[in-house]
């Protein structure tokens, strides 16, 4: 430790004014919420691009939803490996070449002239890029900066994503009603490269770069070294993991998870609801709410996550949702009438509200390794997502409606329920259980 970390390592300890200063941590949480955020516009593309691409190239509803698939695939199956680089090469530089990727790939789709150069940009690149900033980021920065509060950082950097939604939906909408889908395109990859500068200028990978203890430590936590291996570590993980009921439960709850948002909602509200005459602005404004809500019931979970055992919380969570999916096919209109705001306001308080208290289960479960587990979990979600996300666009090909799709997701729900109530609790120290 060099001197100026020991003093302030010291100074952190110490008693004076200085201790009602803000904790670092809170700066580098915000930096984080501004990270997700800016990397959230792409997330709020693709449900609006189905029809647009369609109408341009001729090219089938299931083959655009192929890419989107692609994209969330990888955007789960990226995240674990992402957890490990993270611990050996560090939050910044990961973060950093993450966003330059998805700006890469979303700046390249407006020369695009084949579907497979769709499913090389939009699925390929852009998946890798969100993949290795996704919530296994959010939950590396909660692990390594707070011991307290954790349940309220996880919502609200997992709220970051809807904030996202919330400002670039309306925005990006227009755009696209208004015939022109690549200036859209290229918003997206400008908001990515111009969060580049925060995250190398203000993020910091660990409390020990700036002298201080997490937020809520009683002791100074020292720095430790770079973990080599990183693609290996993730992989003992996943295998270790694997071998524990716990971990299939939480993998198949958030597959489902997946399924009921990313994969059906994000991608495919606003085409269903396009299909019976609604606007396309007027559609991605109420996905932009269920943004605006997100963010409360995301903050709220958390904060509950603290308080509530969490196996319950998700049940709770699930089977709210699938009540609501049920009722969606009676809801859609060429207007918005008041039950479809009910719908709106009710489904987006449960839209990611299950995240804190997985990160939670998880963090119970797999102790110093539940970033990386998460990360598989996460995986389980975006491949959940990528199948809804597919099965939909053929769905929609094959019956020229979304009804089904609506239907199967709540059952889903229903039974991701009944899993979260079946995960059972760890009663011995995960420290006494590697010894």
């Amino acid at each position: 430790m060099t001197q100026t970390t020991e003093a302030a390592a010291v100074d952190q300890s110490s008693p004076g004014p200085r201790r009602t200063r803000i904790h670092r941590a809170w700066f580098v949480a915000a930096v984080a919420f501004v990270t997700i955020l800016g990397a959230a516009a792409f997330r709020s593309l693709p449900g609006l691009l189905i029809d647009p691409l369609h109408q341009e190239f001729g090219w089938s509803r299931g083959t655009i939803a192929a890419a989107v698939s692609i994209n969330l695939a990888l955007y789960g199956l990226t995240a674990p490996f992402a957890a490990a680089l993270m611990d050996r090469f560090g939050i910044r530089r990961v973060v950093a070449v993450a966003l330059t990727v998805i700006a890469l790939g979303s700046g390249l789709t407006v020369w695009m002239t084949a579907a497979w150069q769709l499913l090389l940009c939009w699925g390929l690149l852009v998946g890798l890029g969100t993949g290795s900033m996704a919530l296994a980021f959010a939950a590396t920065v909660t692990n390594r900066w707070f011991t307290e509060r954790r349940g309220l950082v996880t919502g609200i950097l997992t709220a970051a994503s809807a904030s996202g939604q919330l400002i670039f939906l309306p925005v990006l909408s227009l755009m696209v009603d208004a015939g022109e889908w690549r200036p859209a395109s290229v918003t997206v990859a400008l908001a990515a490269l111009a969060v580049v500068p925060f995250v190398w200028l203000l993020l910091r990978d660990h409390p020990a770069d700036v002298g201080q203890k997490p937020y809520g430590a009683k002791e100074f936590v020292p720095k430790p070294p770079p973990a080599r291996g990183a693609a290996r570590r993730a992989v003992t993980v996943l295998f270790s993991a694997a071998r524990t009921g716990p971990f299939w439960l939480l993998a198949g709850t958030f597959a489902i998870c997946g399924a009921s948002t990313n994969g059906l909602i994000q991608t495919h509200f606003v085409p269903a609801a396009h299909d019976h005459g609604m606007a396309v602005p007027a559609a991605a404004s109420l996905l932009a709410v269920i943004g605006v809500f997100d963010v409360v019931g995301t903050i709220a979970s958390g904060w509950l996550t603290d308080r509530f055992e969490p196996r319950r919380l998700l049940a709770v969570y699930y089977a709210l949702r699938g009540i609501s999916l049920l009722f969606l096919p009676m809801l859609l209109a060429p207007s918005v009438h008041p039950p479809m705001i009910f719908f709106i306001v009710f489904y987006g308080l449960d839209w990611v509200a299950t995240v804190p208290p997985t990160i939670a289960l998880c963090r119970e479960q797999y102790g110093d390794d539940s970033a990386i587990v998460f990360g598989w979990v996460l995986a389980s979600h975006q491949v959940g997502a990528a199948l809804v996300a597919f099965l939909g666009g053929v769905a929609r090909d094959v019956f020229g409606t979304y009804d089904m799709v609506w239907y199967a997701s709540g059952a889903l729900c229903a039974a991701a329920a009944l899993m979260a109530l079946v995960i059972r609790r760890r009663t011995v120290p995960v420290a006494a259980m590697a010894a």
